[in-house]
């Protein structure tokens, strides 16, 4: 049985939810988010709450249920609250500058990177060494953050590179530490 599936969502005040068969549109303060949901999936509005059930036990179904409430959850909170990634830059010179609505990276490449945002993300050089992504649409700041990361990442060896705040990277031995063979 599906915890998550069950659970049902509470609609804040000044967020609008419209549901037109396999088509959920929910519309906030920070923007309006459309998504297209399994057919075997049911989403019904009552009195400000969502409610996601489904049709039959199939294990499909039962896979969609609690995904499907996940996702309508998180288009609630995104147009409400909106989400945010930090990522920090570690690295002798590495630093990030705001151009317009996009950022410039130096990454000790030869050249600087430019970045600019994925549809509707705010891109913000928090410092020289820190970006913060926001965005109503959790996925899409996800991919943003992950795409950023992708272009220098952390080397486990020295340590530089572009990490997720908080992220813990396991340092490794170098040839050093292995001693002399027998």
């Amino acid at each position: 049985m599906s915890r998550i599936g069950f659970t049902p969502i509470t609609v804040p005040s000044g967020v609008e939810v419209k549901i037109n068969k396999n088509l959920v549109s929910v519309k906030g303060k920070l923007g309006e988010l459309n998504r297209t949901l399994s057919t075997k999936i049911d989403v019904k509005l009552e009195d400000g709450i969502v409610n996601v059930t489904r049709h039959d036990d199939q294990p499909e179904s039962r896979s969609l249920h609690g995904l499907t409430r996940s996702l309508v959850n998180n288009m609630v909170i995104g147009v409400n609250e909106g989400f945010e990634k930090r990522l920090q830059l570690i690295g002798t010179g590495y630093r990030v500058q705001q151009r317009g609505k996009g950022l410039e990276m130096s990454l000790g490449f030869s050249h600087s990177v430019p970045v600019e945002p994925l549809g509707t993300n705010i891109l913000k050089a928090d410092g020289q060494t820190f970006v913060v992504i926001s965005g109503p649409d959790k996925e899409q700041v996800g991919e943003q953050a992950a795409r950023i990361r992708k272009i220098r990442k952390p080397n486990p060896y020295t340590g530089k590179g572009i990490i997720y705040q908080n992220e813990v990277v396991r340092r490794k031995a170098g040839k050093a530490a292995g001693g002399k063979g027998v």
